[in-house]
């Protein structure tokens, strides 16, 4: 089946394109970009005019909830607003239910999704048996039978420090990378917000800055010894940024990733303890959401992940510290990442680099580029359309978001998946 999309400004970072170019799409894959080939026969045309076509976007961290918690989102659900959301591939961390520590999980999630057929989805296997921290799990089985990309223990951070050690150890003679969620436990043990003014005077517990630069502190040693190639998720302070960009400057295999609700949301927003704004790490300063934008203009940062975790109802509905933390994310993940545009700190096409192309590497995959012969996963969307975030129009089965009433610029008319349309946008 050949596909045509015509009349679309073409943004490709990888091979630096960008400039107002077809796409000509074969068997899934792209044939042409430019001139039609010889012979090409398009049964499907999308006139793209005023709107920009781009790889489609890779997130590094997005809860499905299935298996395990399928009341708060399903696979084929939340794959569903992935696609909605312009997202093509996504990346399960290994805290589902029952753990990603062994191979079959690993394969039921992936079988699973490719029968919904929204989105391609990749999986973390566990560093630990059940994320306990104690036992090394099979990463090399997890990696070679289960296909995992990479290894983590998700939000359980690995207390005992020669463990760690020995993880890395395992994971670097796998060629793994390891994806650290940097939290001390005993530093942020209880907290439900950043230790500052604000959660004094709520009466929040606090999580203070230490809590994730000490251990930030303690990983970029052992890398430094160990030499596995890491990847620091969802960091939220300025000085953890600055540590690891330090440690890039130097030489260590080391990348980093923020959410995107991190460059667009301080403590000042839980206001009056609105648990939409109960997130890990917590929302922190000004100072800290302006050095995480700084950092993603100037590459130091060089993914935006949406952190996507879809919750019912009933789960932030209690006090505030006693709700679950996370947020529905998928659909406003390039809406919020293309507000980083009016501060005029990056081009769209670095912008665009953040969201698929440099994603793409951290996790070692084929994708994030539509060069010729590149599967054809793709976005298209208006950026100059308007929108707003209202709790009918969300695919997701979680419509946990502190962005319910927020006006979005930049919507995404179609989405495809090896060639073909797995979302299109109804006609304003």
């Amino acid at each position: 089946m050949g596909l045509h999309i015509k009349n679309g400004h073409l943004i490709d970072p990888a091979n630096e394109v960008d400039s107002k170019a077809d796409l000509f799409i074969e068997n899934g894959q792209v044939v042409a970009i430019g001139n039609q080939p010889e012979g090409f026969n398009a049964e499907t045309v999308i006139d793209a005019a005023g709107q920009i076509v781009c790889p489609g976007l890779v997130d590094l961290s997005a809860r499905l909830r299935e298996p395990g918690q399928e009341h708060k989102g399903t696979i084929e659900s939340e794959t569903r607003a992935a696609a909605a959301g312009g997202i093509t591939t996504l990346c399960v961390p290994p805290d589902t239910d029952p753990i990603i520590d062994t191979p079959a999980i690993s394969k039921l999630i992936r079988n699973r999704a490719r029968i919904a057929g929204f989105a391609n989805v990749v999986t973390l296997g566990a560093l630990t048996h059940q994320l306990q921290g104690e036992h090394l799990a099979e990463m090399s089985e997890l990696q070679t039978v289960g296909g995992c990309v990479g290894i983590s223990n998700a939000l359980n951070p690995v207390k005992n420090t020669l463990i760690m050690r020995r993880a890395m150890e395992y994971a670097a003679s796998c060629g793994l990378t390891i994806f650290l969620h940097a939290d001390d436990t005993g530093l942020s043990a209880g907290g439900c917000a950043h230790e500052g003014m604000i959660s004094t005077r709520l009466g929040l517990a606090g999580i203070p800055e230490s809590a994730e630069t000490v251990a930030v502190a303690r990983e970029l040693m052992l890398i430094e010894q160990t030499g596995v190639r890491a990847h620091f998720c969802h960091l939220s302070s300025a000085h953890s940024i600055k540590m690891i960009a330090r440690a890039q400057h130097d030489g260590l295999p080391v990348t980093m990733d923020v959410a995107a609700h991190q460059l667009h949301l301080t403590d000042m927003d839980i206001g009056f303890f609105n648990s939409q704004c109960h997130v890990l790490p917590p929302l922190r300063t000004q100072r800290d959401k302006d050095a995480l934008s700084k950092a993603v203009a100037q590459g130091c940062i060089s993914a935006i992940c949406s952190d996507h975790q879809p919750h019912d109802a009933d789960a932030k509905l209690a006090p505030f510290g006693e709700t679950e933390p996370g947020i529905s994310a998928l659909e406003t993940l390039l809406p919020l990442a293309l507000r980083l545009l009016d501060d005029k700190l990056l081009s769209l096409s670095d912008l665009i680099s953040r969201l698929t192309t440099q994603p793409a590497q951290i996790l070692g995959l084929n994708l994030g580029h539509l060069g010729q012969g590149a599967k054809a996963d793709i976005c298209i969307f208006d950026p100059e359309q308007h929108w707003n975030v209202a709790p009918e129009n969300m695919l997701s089965q979680g419509k946990n978001t502190p962005f319910i009433g927020w006006e979005m610029k930049g919507k995404v008319t179609h989405t495809l998946l090896n060639g073909q349309i797995v979302y299109q946008a109804d006609k304003p």
